[in-house]
């Protein structure tokens, strides 16, 4: 399965403002790019990348006052299975654990860890360790908490989303990880593009989060908002929570304008992929198939930013699954 990823934000700058971007494929995806995934920022100006502590690409640079726009579209192989499930993975002694997941035990920004303990083992120390025990968290969560953009705040912590029992896509996985972590699992933040891939259509959309769980010597990805198997994720970033993996991080005065993002899979316009596999049919460009596509998304991306609306789209070439999104701000 090939899968158009994409995303245009746009800001207005005060003053020369140093920022850190996080927009980029995660490098574990980058094997599997057909097209380059650049960060492309206007006005055109100096930029340096590097690696996080956690392995996250991040883009460096210096905005000037006026408007600034951040925006790429890249093509990218996916096998179109749904996420991987394993139900006898288990869990690992802390004593086994290799030295770089520790930390994923810890309490952080988000997570209050010490305060779950009898709250964790509670509601989850009788049951088996393991894979179930993991996936009974997530089901508690999804059916505890009710997802409401209204009540999204930036602040908003692991304990204060069990409190209020409300919350935003990030606000589910935080409580997921701090109860796993309670639990002694290492469980860390994940966030990237899910578009809705084999699901019906669910609006308000934007980059989405998830998180992962060590188990039998590996990461899992679980999700206690969506709580099933998904498709097509395209993983960005990954951290101890969010303020690890903040799209951009700015320091000095600017206002946010908007952001429209994308992703779905790519068709034929028959509702197949392309050859069947999603691979490039042999002897036609990338180019040649996907450059009308990539000119069609990027000027649907400028009207859905100017409209600040959610969009629907069914024209050739796009699959009735693909969603303009005007992103909203946690």
């Amino acid at each position: 399965m090939l899968i158009r990823v994409g995303f245009d934000i746009q800001f207005d700058v005060f003053s020369d403002l140093p920022m850190i971007a996080l927009l980029n494929v995660h490098p574990s995806r980058v094997p599997d790019l057909v097209e380059p995934d650049e960060l492309r920022i206007e006005p055109d100006v100096p930029f340096t990348t590097y690696f996080d502590s956690f392995g996250n690409r991040c883009t460096r640079f210096v905005a000037p006052p006026g408007v600034l726009r951040l925006s790429t579209s890249a093509l990218i192989r996916d096998s179109g299975d749904p996420d991987p499930v394993n139900l006898l993975a288990r869990e690992t002694l802390v004593r086994d654990l290799p030295d770089e997941v520790l930390q994923f035990l810890l309490a952080s920004r988000y997570c209050e860890v010490d305060h779950f303990g009898d709250i964790a083992f509670g509601l989850f120390g009788q049951l088996d360790p393991g894979w179930n025990r993991v996936q009974s968290i997530c089901d508690w969560v999804n059916n505890h908490i009710t997802f409401d953009y209204q009540q999204a705040r930036p602040t908003k912590t692991a304990l204060e989303v069990y409190s209020e029992r409300i919350g935003v896509c990030r606000d589910f996985q935080h409580l997921a990880i701090t109860l796993c972590r309670a639990l002694n699992i290492p469980a860390r933040y994940a966030t990237g593009y899910l578009g809705d891939i084999g699901v019906p259509s669910r609006l308000p959309m934007d980059f989405s989060a998830w998180f992962e769980v060590w188990l039998e010597g590996q990461w899992w990805a679980f999700d206690a908002r969506n709580n099933e198997p998904r498709i097509g994720r395209v993983l960005m970033a990954t951290g101890r929570d969010a303020a690890d993996v903040a799209m951009t991080t700015s320091y000095g005065g600017r206002s946010y304008g908007g952001c429209c993002g994308v992703s779905d899979s790519i068709t034929n316009g028959l509702g197949d992929s392309l050859d069947g596999v999603g691979n490039i049919p042999q002897g036609l460009e990338p180019t040649s198939i996907f450059g009308a596509f990539a000119a069609r998304l990027n000027s649907l991306l400028k009207k859905c930013f100017l409209r600040h609306e959610f969009v629907r789209i069914v024209s050739q070439g796009l699959k009735p699954g693909l969603i303009l999104r005007h992103l909203r701000r946690d």
